[in-house]
């Protein structure tokens, strides 16, 4: 935190924008609402006009410290707040989980950012429900909350159905109190507020942008306008907020209390006119409710909230323009799946606290001592889950995208001296070898017609339809198998990034003085090499080692390894081979490159069989063996 408050103005984690910005509340001196920034209740200036008086340096300190013990005091409550009973593990670790997810999330970082208030309504609601000792301190928490984020007013009929009314009625009249109160010293703001704005609609930004994720804003995504729009919003708030409150009292009789809350925030999320990202918390913790009778289920809801509250939207879904109405709506649709549709499981269930277990295949010697070296990583002969396998795919090859290009400091043009003295390099060793052939076979295929064309169609197409499809028949057809390959495959490109980030390296395309033919894409202007409409979010410079080849080999391995005809593991081979003649051919790649990708491939099987052993079907083979031997003996 020393070295976040000592960063310059502007550049740290926390500029606190809304107040010590130029057009903060601070330097307002008439209406709250003047500035651009500001979205909060009347009665939320009211309480925090007095830090006007505070030095911005001094308000800086004391929000950001301010802030992280509010943060700490909402992870232990919701940690203390899990339904009981739970193991020793989970009481042990609740607490920092909780709080670091919370840390993690981007609901928190943007309040620290901007300096909001939307964690205390949220610890608010908590205390009330959790830590205060009556029914009238529970309502007077909450109804705070409400003034600061009416929404919250939802909580008032989960009170009163579930029994306890006088905290529901004080919940109300505590609202009206200081709302009234607002209205009596900030007569102006208040109308503005309510009435101009009919409860901060328009606030901080048009209630169209993708930041509102909100009914409302996503229905005027949709093109949705005018009075049916409005109509059409009030009409589904109405239907959700009942839903869920509905489901929330059931959670709540059911003793997960928690979860009828993470439920009812959800839905505020949803019906709220508008809801920043800042005011996003309430998706997190519905990361508490358990779906799904088998083990491999279980984890599909709490990944996915945990993803969708910590990740961009871009990161979840892939760029495709049929894609963007879910993409721009992810986070709404993930509160209005919990408020409404999710269906979590009744502490009354068997599969509450025992889901199905997976299917293991049996323990057996390996070559080497230690291996497994991560025993309880067994091989499970079931097959996992398909949308957990598709959101962690998309999810880990979009960081897998960003470590590329972060690699070269951003851009191409960054890291491209580096790059070219790599590149030298790596000429240099080859020619000591005798093995720089990149220039022969580069211009010998350029003057091929049909040559040229087969190796730019390869070099483009094949990457990565013939690992997606490998993978998609193992799942289908070979569930062990699917694990094992998956596992080597992630191996083998978590140390490619290694090798891309400490070796960045320009192919022989992209090298101004070697006169070599891009087939592909064209003459290069080698200060901005184009690549096609993704040339800003791809490294140029990732070439060691060269995943076009590692992958390819990888679907060589695991087809040799894995296909029952002869005939079937020749067309196997046939693609690694393809494939290092297309990236040399079209100088995307030196030789030493595809030697590169070797080496990570062969280190990802390595490492797959020494944390979980030999692959399943070995497992099998053994265990059967064993079973035969004994009848053999009888």
């Amino acid at each position: 935190m020393a070295v976040v408050l000592t960063t310059p103005s502007g550049e740290r984690l926390t500029d606190l924008e809304t107040w010590v910005g130029p057009n903060g509340v601070l330097h307002v001196k008439g209406s709250l609402y003047d500035s651009t920034r500001f979205t909060g209740t009347p009665f939320g200036g009211l309480v925090l006009k007095p830090l006007t008086k505070s030095a911005e340096q001094a308000l800086g300190w004391g929000w950001t410290f301010g802030t992280l013990l509010l943060v700490v005091a909402l992870g232990v409550v919701a940690a203390r707040a899990l339904p009981k009973p739970v193991s020793r593990r989970t009481s042990l670790l609740a607490t920092p989980v909780a709080i670091s997810l919370l840390m993690l999330s981007l609901p928190v970082r943007n309040t620290l950012w901007l300096g909001q208030t939307s964690i205390i309504p949220v610890l608010l609601v908590l205390l009330g429900c959790f830590a205060a000792r009556g029914q009238r301190e529970s309502g007077l928490c909450i109804g705070l909350a409400a003034a600061l984020q009416p929404t919250v007013l939802l909580f008032a009929p989960l009170l009163w159905f579930t029994g306890r009314r006088r905290a529901a009625l004080t919940t109300a009249a505590t609202f009206a109190a200081c709302t009234a109160l607002a209205w009596a010293a900030m007569p102006h703001d208040s109308y503005t507020y309510w009435v101009h704005h009919m409860a901060g609609v328009g606030l901080g930004g048009k209630a169209d942008a993708l930041a509102n994720q909100s009914l409302h804003g996503g229905l005027l995504r949709l093109g949705l306008t005018g009075n049916p729009e409005i109509a059409l919003f009030l009409l589904l708030g109405v239907a959700v907020a009942a839903l869920a409150v509905r489901r929330a009292v059931r959670y709540a009789r059911d003793g997960q209390l928690l979860l009828a809350v993470a439920i009812t925030g959800c839905a505020a999320v949803a019906v709220s006119p508008t809801t920043w990202q800042h005011q996003l918390l309430w998706v997190l913790l519905a990361v508490v409710g358990r779906v799904g009778k088998r083990a491999s289920d279980r984890y599909v809801w709490p990944v996915a909230v945990v993803l969708v509250t910590t990740l961009p939207a871009e990161m979840m879904l892939p760029h495709m323009s049929a894609l963007y109405p879910l993409r721009d709506n992810i986070v709404l649709l993930a509160a209005l799946a919990a408020a409404t549709a999710v269906p979590f499981l009744s502490r009354t269930s068997p599969y509450y606290q025992q889901p199905i277990p997976a299917e293991y295949a049996p323990p057996v010697p390996a070559r080497f001592r230690n291996v497994p070296l991560l025993p309880f990583l067994r091989r499970v002969l079931t097959r996992p889950n398909l949308l957990l396998e598709l959101l962690l795919l998309r999810v880990v090859y979009a960081a897998y995208q960003q470590v590329r290009l972060a690699a070269t400091g951003g851009s191409n043009s960054a890291g491209r001296a580096t790059a070219e003295r790599h590149g030298h390099l790596v000429l240099d060793l080859e020619r000591f070898l005798h093995i720089d052939i990149e220039y022969a076979v580069n211009h010998a295929v350029a003057k091929i017609d049909w040559l040229r064309d087969f190796f730019g169609f390869y070099y483009e197409s094949f990457h990565f339809v013939v690992p997606l499809t490998i993978l998609g028949v193992l799942y289908w057809r070979r569930p062990v198998d699917y694990r094992w390959a998956r596992a080597s495959l992630g191996f083998a490109t978590f140390l490619a990034l290694i090798g891309f980030w400490l070796f960045p390296l320009a192919p022989p395309r992209l090298m101004p003085t070697l006169g070599m033919i891009d087939t592909v894409h064209g003459v290069q202007d080698f200060s901005k090499p184009d690549y096609g409409t993704l040339t800003a979010l791809t490294n140029q410079y990732a070439a060691m080692p060269s995943l076009h080849f590692g992958w390819a080999l990888w679907c060589g391995i695991v087809i040799v390894l894995l296909a029952p005809k002869w005939w079937m593991k020749a067309l196997g081979l046939l693609h690694p081979l393809f494939t290092v003649s297309a990236i040399v051919a079209t100088g995307n790649h030196w030789v030493l490159d595809a030697v590169g990708g070797a080496v990570v491939v062969a280190a990802g099987f390595g490492l797959s069989y020494v944390f979980q052993g030999p692959r399943a079907r070995v497992v099998t083979a053994v265990a059967a063996q064993e079973e035969r031997e004994p009848v053999q003996a009888g």
